[in-house]
């Protein structure tokens, strides 16, 4: 079985309104990364060929930039790459462009007098390192002219926030010896090393000035950089077909290349062949899911979204399963879940660790309740009752015990039962936009999705206690619980709209039309009776479903935005004021479902709605979905060109529900 192949030929590859929307990602299980748009013209501070994690998933460095490539053939120079100069792309390879596809990694065809050049990009996994392949060979079987490609490096080495300029602390010095060439420009970065099989060095010490990252500027940030470039590479492919260069934090030989990418090659194939299912979208999404998860230290984390995100509580905790449970990588869930249950601290789960790795932050009400329902997922498909009875579950009954009492942020059960949360100036749930000390979706005290999270934890809690022969603890949850549902039906219905309450606080019930109230229908345990159910769903679809994904707020609202973009500030606060999220529409299409009685009309109308992400994995991030998109037609992608949770929420909506596959027998060493 192999992944869908996402192929362009000429009349996309020569316009640069089509390519420069279009981004390929490659990842190497640490947190680093390797992108660029498809005729790799950077339009971002985070495009570049070697993004190394040095302490994963944290620390990345942008060392190497690109490579530009010139075929010399008979005399002739040919410039293949392409840059954004003030006023002006120079030079323009991408006319040379024949073809584009993801097989599975990036692979470009060019051609140029007479001859066919074909360059392949991948990432190995496990290690910092970077592999570019070039094979060039007379097109129609003619007799190849005298060729030369030269290849000029051109490094960075700077966070990958950050753009590097001009500057006389660059130590240009070179290390060099058959076949390897190294250098650490800065001592606080780390060496990089070129294994190549070129048969010529020249040595260079030049600084390129003035690169522009539009991107970058429409977003209103720094958008110019200068880059260094070290030396150059000539290959005589005359009577060679080859060309390989290997970048990495890590000395190579050269003629390894093509066994690591046969080897990744055969790692990634894998992947897709233990896809549940052979439905396109699904073996798609498959490979897209082993692209978040990620080391940390001994055990597994999941990045939230590339490039600039780490990992995050909530995000990892939404989607474990869909990344790795619909995908029975139950081991690497189990690392997940152990991973984050040893930062547990005041009964939460980090919301997120810090890029530095400073202590970690707790300001999140609902990635603990997430963390518990991932491991209820996790024992319903593994099978793994040892791991959550003896690793787990003491934590879980402390976790509760914290949120009975009060722990950060105000987070605690009211006398009402419910779950209240918030301070000023915090921002707790997964609407978090915040500009400076303000925040943009407060939602102080008891939101809907924390009522339905809660409520869900606390059934879940009763289900272990029972099965781990708890009898009090079953008692005190299924109270708890009974005490909760009472509660929310009786103040959270709202009668005029005939759905939910976004927040109550105080006798103050928020009725803004958000999709937040879709969890009280979609999660496992809900506290609403049936004919409830089928009207917030109803109404959710009238006023918030897009092709993309569910709407963050109604467009009657006056505080909707209808696109993301702009600066810092307007971005920001468009964030959820509008903006469409994918990842929405994998709850919704649980819901939908739920509620219609999974019946083949709803099952073939939630098939059309998945139906267009098909489309989207070939428009921006290549092979993947984005983290959010315009709230109107024609709903442009935006935010990250990959995000954990969209990829996982789709497909786990793709495989438990749509397509209703059986999952694999419960094998906990799987």
């Amino acid at each position: 079985m192999k992944a869908e192949i996402v192929r362009f030929d000429q009349s996309v590859c020569s316009r640069l309104d089509l390519t420069l929307s279009r981004e390929w990602l490659e990842t190497n299980g640490l947190g680093g990364f390797a992108s660029s748009t498809l005729i790799g013209l950077n339009t971002r501070r985070y495009h570049g060929l070697l993004t190394a994690s040095t302490t994963p998933p944290t620390g990345r460095v942008l060392l190497l930039s690109k490579l530009e490539e010139t075929v010399v053939a008979d005399g002739q120079r040919y410039e293949l790459a392409a840059n954004q100069y003030p006023g002006a792309i120079y030079p323009q390879g991408y006319q040379y462009l024949k073809e584009f596809r993801l097989d599975p990694f990036p692979v470009f065809i060019y051609r140029v007098a007479g001859l066919e050049i074909e360059k392949r990009i991948f990432m190995v996994h496990g290690e910092n390192t970077t592999v570019v392949e070039y094979e060039v060979r007379a097109i129609d079987g003619s007799t190849k002219p005298k060729c030369v490609l030269e290849l000029r490096p051109l490094i960075a080495f700077r966070d990958y926030h950050s753009t590097t300029h001009h500057n006389d602390a660059l130590n240009p010095t070179l290390d060099t010896r058959e076949g390897l060439v190294s250098m650490q420009p800065y001592p606080s970065l780390p060496h990089l090393f070129f294994a190549h099989n070129a048969q010529e060095l020249i040595t260079e010490g030049k600084w390129f000035l003035n690169f522009e990252y539009r991107i970058e500027r429409e977003r209103g940030l720094d958008f110019e950089e200068d880059l260094f470039h070290p030396f150059t590479l000539r290959f005589d492919l005359t009577r060679r077909r080859g060309a390989a260069v290997i970048a990495s934090t890590e000395p190579h030989a050269a003629e390894s290349a093509a066994v690591l990418r046969e080897s990744e090659r055969r790692r990634r194939e894998a992947i897709v062949d233990a896809a549940p299912g052979d439905q396109p979208l699904v073996t798609s999404l498959a490979a897209a899911a082993d692209q978040f998860i990620v080391d940390r230290g001994a055990l597994k984390t999941i990045v939230a979204g590339y490039h600039w995100f780490t990992d995050w509580g909530r995000d990892t905790m939404i989607a474990l399963p869909g990344l790795t449970l619909v995908t029975g990588r139950y081991s690497i869930a189990r690392q997940i879940l152990e991973a984050y249950s040893e930062h547990l601290d005041q009964g939460l789960l980090p919301n997120r660790f810090p890029d530095a790795g400073e202590t970690p932050e707790y300001n999140t009400a609902d990635a603990t309740l997430w963390f518990i329902e991932a491991i209820r997922a996790f024992l319903h498909y593994s099978g793994d009752e040892a791991f959550v009875r003896e690793r787990l579950y003491p934590k879980l009954k402390d976790i509760i015990d914290w949120h009975v009492r009060g722990t950060r942020y105000g987070i605690h059960v009211d006398s009402d039962g419910l779950l209240a949360c918030g301070e000023p100036g915090v921002q707790l749930t997964w609407m978090d936009a915040k500009v400076g000390e303000y925040v943009v979706t407060p939602r102080t005290g008891k939101p809907v999705e924390i009522q339905a999270l809660w409520y869900n934890a606390l059934r879940i809690m009763a289900d272990f206690a029972r099965r781990f022969a708890d009898p009090s603890s079953e008692a005190l949850f299924a109270g708890l619980a009974d005490e909760a549902k009472e509660t929310f039906n009786a103040r959270f219905w709202n009668p005029l709209a005939g759905c939910l309450y976004d927040v109550v606080e105080n006798g103050h019930a928020d009725g803004s039309m958000r999709p937040n109230q879709i969890f009280a229908v979609s999660l496992s345990h809900s506290m609403l009776p049936p004919e409830k159910a089928r009207a917030v769903v109803q109404t959710v679809q009238d006023e918030l479903l897009t092709p993309m994904g569910l709407r963050t707020l109604s467009r009657h609202d006056p505080r909707y935005r209808a696109h993301y973009e702009g600066g810092v500030v307007e971005r920001d606060t468009a964030y959820h004021l509008g903006t469409v999220w994918p990842w929405l529409m994998g709850p919704f299409i649980t819901a939908y479902l739920k509620v219609n009685q999974r019946s083949e009309t709803a099952r073939q109308q939630a098939e059309s709605w998945l139906s267009g992400f098909a489309e989207h994995l070939t428009t921006a991030g290549l092979g993947q979905i984005c983290e959010i998109a315009d709230a109107e037609y024609p709903y442009t992608p935006r935010g990250c060109i990959a995000q954990a949770w969209s990829v996982a929420e789709i497909l786990r909506a793709a495989v438990e529900d749509v397509y209703a596959v059986q999952s694999s027998p419960a094998i906990a060493a799987k």
